[in-house]
C-alpha cells in the first residue's frame, strides 16, 4: 500500500463533496460540466472520469444519461463507487497509465485528482499526456489544480508555519511551495498551468476557480441558513472565471481543448 492509498484508507472521500464547502465546489463545477456538455450530442458522447473518487462526478453524470467510464487509484474508492447502482463502467488503474483505453476513446476527460497528487513534473506530464492521448481531437479536458496561494496563506500564515516552512525549505525565496517526494500534494501558480498547456499543445477555452473562499471560510458556510448558502454558491458562480480572483482559490480547473497535430 502507497502513501496514497493509506491516505485514503483513513480519509472519507464520499463525505468531502458533501460539506458545505464541498458542495460550493461540486456545484459550481458541475455547470461548467453541463455548460460544455451541450456542444455533444448526448446519445454518443463519452466521459472519462480519471480519478474518479467515490464516483460523484461519474453517478451524476451516468445518471443524466452520459456514457461514463471512471478509472480510480484507490481500491476503497472504488469499491464505493461500484456499490452504487449506476451505469458507470470501472477500472482500477493509475492516470499516468491507461493503457486499457484505445486512443481517441473520449469526447470529455475530467481530471479531478491525478495531476494534484502527483508530485514530480515528469509524473504530472504522464498524467496529462495520457489524458491527451485517450481524448478525441478537439474534444475537452478538465484539469484541476491545487493553488500555490491558498496553501501559503491558509497554511503558512494563518497556521502560524511560515518561517519554520522557509527554514526547513519548503518554500523557495518567492514563497512557492516546494514539494517532497513523500508529499500528498503539489502546488501551482497560474504560471505553471500555462507552462503544462504551452508543452502539450492544450489550448485554454475557460479557467475556473470552483470554490474560491470556500475553503478559507469553514466555518462561516457551516453556520449559514441554507438561503443565505444558496446565494452564496450563486455567487461563487457568478465570480468562479474572473481574473482577479483565480489564484487565490484553493482548486482551478483548466478546461482545455485538445488539439492533435
Amino acid at each position: 500500500m502507497d502513501k496514497l492509498e493509506r491516505y485514503y484508507e483513513k480519509f472519507n472521500e464520499e463525505n468531502r463533496l458533501k460539506r458545505k464547502h464541498g458542495q460550493v465546489e461540486f456545484f459550481v463545477t458541475m455547470e461548467y460540466i453541463k455548460k460544455y456538455l451541450k456542444k455533444f450530442d448526448k446519445r454518443c458522447a463519452k466521459i472519462a472520469d480519471i480519478g474518479a473518487g467515490t464516483g460523484a462526478y461519474a453517478v451524476e453524470l451516468s445518471n443524466m444519461g452520459y456514457d461514463v467510464t471512471a478509472v480510480e487509484y484507490v481500491k476503497k474508492n472504488l469499491d464505493a463507487l461500484r456499490s452504487k447502482q449506476c451505469n458507470v463502467k470501472t477500472f482500477l488503474g493509475d492516470a499516468k497509465n491507461l493503457s486499457m483505453f484505445k486512443d481517441d476513446t473520449f469526447d470529455v476527460t475530467l481530471l479531478f485528482g491525478p495531476v494534484y497528487h502527483s508530485i514530480t513534473f515528469e509524473d504530472k506530464i504522464k498524467v496529462l499526456c495520457e489524458a491527451k492521448r485517450i481524448t478525441k481531437n478537439g474534444g475537452l479536458i478538465f484539469v484541476a489544480y491545487y493553488m500555490n496561494e491558498y496553501a501559503a496563506i491558509l497554511h503558512g500564515f494563518r497556521d502560524g508555519k511560515i518561517k519554520q516552512s522557509l527554514a526547513e525549505n519548503r518554500l523557495d525565496k518567492n514563497l512557492k511551495i516546494i514539494c517532497k517526494d513523500d508529499d500528498l500534494y503539489s502546488f501551482e501558480r497560474l504560471s505553471d498551468i500555462n507552462k503544462y498547456n504551452k508543452l502539450l499543445g492544450l489550448k485554454r477555452v475557460e479557467i475556473f476557480a470552483p470554490d474560491g473562499p470556500s475553503d478559507y471560510m469553514r466555518d462561516v458556510l457551516n453556520k449559514m441558513d441554507d438561503e443565505t448558502f444558496e446565494i452564496f454558491k450563486r455567487y461563487q458562480l457568478q465570480v468562479s472565471s474572473k481574473k482577479e480572483l483565480l489564484g487565490a482559490s484553493s482548486h482551478l480547473v483548466d478546461v482545455v481543448k485538445n488539439v492533435k497535430t
